[in-house]
């Protein structure tokens, strides 16, 4: 093996930005449902970040339920969303406020369309 095969990037570097989802009701092991790999760039596996926990929220949301209760039912059965090992990945915690106090539209909860397992479902991390 050649000097620059040793200092070869590692397998985990060429899979690019994973986003992991993360079970708040404690029902996964390690409260981990899935990783998902196959990001264009951190901005869009920003966004795709974003728009699932915003989703997620809203199914929390119940009609006529105040804030704190929504913000309740999310940690007891919600999911979370976060960036693996990237700097400038999105953190729920900075934007989680604004999710409870404003109800999302459509667009804003449409994390599907984001989503690089529409096209290979064969990027889900096990």
């Amino acid at each position: 093996m050649s000097e620059t095969e040793d200092t070869a990037p590692s397998a985990p570097q060429d899979k690019g930005v994973i986003v992991r989802l993360l079970d708040l009701s404690g029902g996964a092991e390690d409260n981990i449902i899935e990783d998902i790999k196959g990001f264009e760039d951190i901005e869009h596996a920003n966004a795709f970040a974003r728009a699932y926990v915003r989703d997620n929220i809203e199914i929390c949301r119940a009609p006529g339920a105040s804030a704190r209760d929504t913000l309740d039912t999310w940690f007891a059965f919600g999911e979370n969303a976060e960036i693996l090992g990237e700097a400038g990945g999105w953190v729920s915690s900075t934007e989680l406020n604004e999710f409870i106090e404003r109800p999302a539209s459509p667009e804003e909860r449409d994390w599907r369309s984001l989503d690089p397992r529409r096209d290979d479902p064969s990027l889900t991390e096990e």
